[in-house]
């Protein structure tokens, strides 16, 4: 039974990963482009390099984030999964001498 709960609580970290790394997309593109702006209004500022900052802290977790992701990937055999396996029964052919 563990070898089961293992898997699931696998899936449900990287699907928090990949959900995780969207944010942290979001949040180093919005401090790109504040540090962009506030560069170009106010270069040298405290405002900029606060900014300049939290960019430095996004992309860090953003990389950090698709490392543990690249990291924990699942390989692909080419076949699906057993909870994704279709359901059909298969007919067996039996021989009657």
């Amino acid at each position: 039974m563990a070898p089961k709960t293992e898997r699931i609580q696998f899936l449900r970290a990287v699907r928090q990963l990949h959900r995780i790394r969207s944010f942290y997309v979001a949040g180093a593109l919005l401090w790109a482009a504040s540090t962009a702006w506030t560069g170009w209004q106010a270069p040298g500022s405290r405002q900029m390099w606060v900014s300049a900052l939290l960019l430095a802290v996004f992309t860090g977790l953003l990389v950090t984030a698709s490392l543990s992701l690249r990291r924990l990937a699942v390989p692909v055999t080419g076949r699906p999964a057993h909870h994704a396996a279709s359901h059909r029964t298969t007919t067996t052919r039996h021989a009657h001498a």
